[in-house]
């Protein structure tokens, strides 16, 4: 643990996830951000200074476009502190800034992934980043899922290692809270793409007291009842995984609660024939784009006799706002029982989209900084950089 290490005097490496969205040279989301804010406070306060390493989007190569510098310009600004910023992370001058960091001192390399190395887990380039510092320290879960030379690669070079606390609390809440949830724990599904989170449901089949299941995540289970929904998200494959995950709720007796009525149209663009449907009603020509006011309510319903509540995934195209409407009541009650001592955990980047667009997301218990790496865990899923950091194997 981050708070067990002794950090005066110490030049810490820290690996961050700052892959945030940039319009015209300004960060447009600083949530990720924000949340790293508590780890470098602490290894501030307590006599360290520290060099901050991330990647940002997918470069071939070095890409002035997905340059790190407009990251370094606000977090200076959220800090109100200047940081020094190398135009490369691995260069002669960037390791000599590192190495001449005064205690109280923020260091930034350019974009890790400027570097194949990066990607393919180097040992040359694990190595050369290890220069930077005397003690290693992994905030970045959003990565935590990869095998990269920044999260598991450079950890064999230090003696001295351990996530920050932003790591920490993802582990709290998306293991510990959900192995021993305070009871009645009610899980939450939307989005889509049932083949890819088969092993989750299974999981949450198996765990939760309720299951509902809403947005195009629904379709897939919905068809295999004998809804006539219609989407160019549904496939044979999902169907099938629908079919596998009903036999397996029947087998363990665990209902999996489903929308009775969607907001519908033609098409997004016509909104002129939006309208509501009961399950019955829908026919292939119709668009399924939000959760209908029946279900809006009875999922309501649910959540309200809940202790523990999970949420991965929006019940609607809530970036539409004809069709945000479920996903941001289920938002608005689960903020409201939150309010009322209810633990809420918020899984997945589409999730933490809905809540900061819809409620006060420092109202939730948790929102999970970590898209595919938040999913992987929340399946049972051990991730690469946890397991490196604590089972170090040199």
């Amino acid at each position: 643990m981050l708070k067990s290490i002794n950090l005066k005097d110490k030049k810490v490496l820290l690996r961050v996830d700052y892959n945030v969205p940039i319009q015209d040279g300004q960060v447009v989301d600083d949530y990720r951000i924000k949340k790293t804010l508590p780890t470098l406070r602490y290894c501030l306060d307590h006599g360290a200074s520290i060099t901050i390493i991330s990647h940002l989007g997918r470069p071939k190569g070095v890409d002035e476009n997905l340059s790190l510098s407009p990251v370094c310009d606000k977090l200076s600004e959220l800090l109100q502190k200047e940081i020094i910023f190398s135009e490369d992370c691995i260069s002669d001058k960037a390791f000599v800034t590192s190495s001449s960091l005064k205690k109280g001192q923020i260091h930034m390399l350019e974009n890790l992934r400027f570097h194949s190395g990066e990607l393919t887990n180097d040992k040359d380039f694990s190595r050369m980043l290890s220069f930077h510092g005397d003690v290693y320290i992994n905030d970045a879960f959003g990565t935590a899922h990869r095998s990269h030379a920044s999260n598991v690669g450079v950890v064999d070079f230090f003696d001295e290692h351990c996530m920050g606390l932003l790591m920490e609390r993802e582990i709290k809440y998306l293991i510990d809270e959900i192995k021993n949830p305070i009871n009645p724990f009610i899980v939450v599904m939307g989005g889509a793409k049932v083949k890819g989170k088969i092993e989750l449901i299974e999981n949450f089949l198996n765990i939760s007291d309720k299951l509902l299941i809403g947005g195009a995540l629904s379709f897939p289970f919905l068809k295999v009842k004998g809804v006539d929904i219609n989407s160019p998200l549904l496939n044979n494959e999902d169907i099938e995984c629908a079919k596998k995950i009903l036999s397996i709720a029947e087998s363990i007796n665990k209902e999996i609660i489903l929308p009775t009525d969607f907001v519908t149209s033609t098409t997004l663009e016509d909104i002129d024939n939006i309208d509501i449907k009961l399950n019955k009603d829908i026919n292939p020509s119709l668009g399924c784009f939000d959760i209908g006011p029946e279900t809006t309510m009875h999922f309501s319903q649910i959540l309200s006799t809940a202790e523990t509540i999970l949420w991965n995934g929006p019940l609607g195209v809530c970036e539409n706002p004809y069709f945000g409407t479920g996903t941001q009541q289920i938002c608005r009650i689960i903020e409201e029982l939150t309010n009322n001592g209810v633990i809420s955990i918020l899984g997945g980047g589409d999730t933490a989209s809905a809540a900061r667009k819809f409620s006060q997301s420092e109202k939730f218990t948790h929102i999970s900084t970590g898209g595919g790496a938040s999913l992987e865990l929340l399946s049972g899923i051990y991730l690469p950089a946890i397991k490196k950091l604590e089972n170090n194997d040199k």
